[in-house]
């Protein structure tokens, strides 16, 4: 079966991969109803309507690609609303590039359906639709089958040649910095899963910071030359830093009781205050570093982007990483990285 407007519907050993057959809507159909929308962008020299999409690449420019699966029951709950799920499918991508200082250029939508639903699909494409609007992202492909919903997304980005934000660039005497708030999605699903209670009120606040997560571009932008490593928070602060510890081969002290939590988290008590601002996930706020040289110029940046950042810690020659309370006095907490095979 030949490709059609740059979407697979490929083939097994025994059948066509499609979803429906016998006079229901098609693969085809459900592309060209939900997905295909008008070239309006010039990166794309050709995006849907042939095998690959072409995308312009600019001289002195670089491309800068990340994938994100999101699969149900794992990342997103069966009954999600499919708004706000299509928005979140590209918003943990688009906070990829926002921690490389990359600029969104493109993406490809690739998915699993268990059936056509239509409602659900003009829902879905319409939050994927209004987060890529507001950055000017074009749907450039993909492919869709049918099977257990699964959603995945790969982004462009592009970023001048040596401006990138990288993990490995953390040096000692840098500060540590963390934009936004955080641990109000970690707290929302804990509610989810009857964890704990939480009034309605306080869930219906926290709940939007879990379900439709906003990527921190315009920060990501401002921070290129500025800003020395870089990383967006997916699976905790603690765990992601470490991230940057181990590829820069620094050390981090951090004051736990100067996190920003999110206003729901704030009411709560400090004990899930400290882990869940220290070790929550889904926040999707940028972890960055940058010379003590530079505080001026991070909040500069920080108020270019209309985004909050908070000076946290602080990075360190020897190797690990360093909890204080707000007196000074070592923490002993123990606050890991999510991971997808063993959580």
């Amino acid at each position: 079966m030949p490709p059609f407007n740059g979407w697979q519907c490929g083939k097994s050993q025994t059948a066509p991969r499609c979803l429906y057959n016998h006079g229901m809507l098609s693969e085809f159909d459900l592309i060209a109803r939900y997905f295909k929308r008008p070239a309006h962008r010039s990166h794309a020299a050709l995006g849907i309507g042939d095998d690959c999409a072409l995308l312009t690449q600019e001289a002195g420019m670089q491309l800068a690609i990340s994938t994100d699966i999101l699969v149900e029951g794992r990342h997103f709950f069966t009954d999600a609303d499919p708004f706000m799920l299509g928005h979140k499918s590209l918003a943990v991508n688009l906070s990829d590039l926002a921690a490389m200082g990359a600029e969104p250029v493109a993406f490809t939508l690739a998915f699993s359906l268990p059936g056509v639903d239509e409602p659900w699909l003009e829902r879905f494409s319409a939050g994927l639709f209004a987060l890529a609007d507001a950055h000017r992202c074009e749907l450039v492909g993909g492919d869709t089958t049918k099977g257990p919903l699964n959603i995945c997304i790969t982004v462009f980005g592009r970023v001048p040649v040596g401006e990138a934000l990288q993990r490995n660039a953390a040096l000692p005497g840098d500060d540590v910095w963390v934009s936004g708030t955080l641990g109000d999605a970690r707290l929302a699903l804990g509610a989810l899963y009857e964890e704990y209670a939480l009034p309605a009120d306080a869930l219906a606040a926290a709940a939007p910071r879990l379900h439709m997560p906003q990527p921190r571009v315009a920060l990501g932008l401002a921070l290129r030359g500025i800003a020395h490593a870089a990383l967006d928070l997916s699976d905790g602060l603690a765990g992601d830093l470490g991230h940057i510890l181990k590829a820069s081969g620094v050390g981090a002290t951090l004051e736990v009781d100067a996190l920003p939590a999110g206003p729901v988290l704030d009411e709560q008590p400090i004990e899930r205050r400290r882990l869940f601002t220290l070790a929550g996930g889904d926040d999707y706020e940028l972890c960055f570093t940058a010379p003590a040289t530079k505080r001026d110029a991070v909040l500069g940046a920080a108020l270019i982007a209309n985004t909050p950042v908070t000076r946290v810690g602080r990075i360190d020659a020897s190797p690990g990483l360093r909890l204080l309370d707000a007196q000074g006095q070592p923490l002993n907490l123990h606050a890991s990285s999510y991971d997808h095979f063993t959580s």
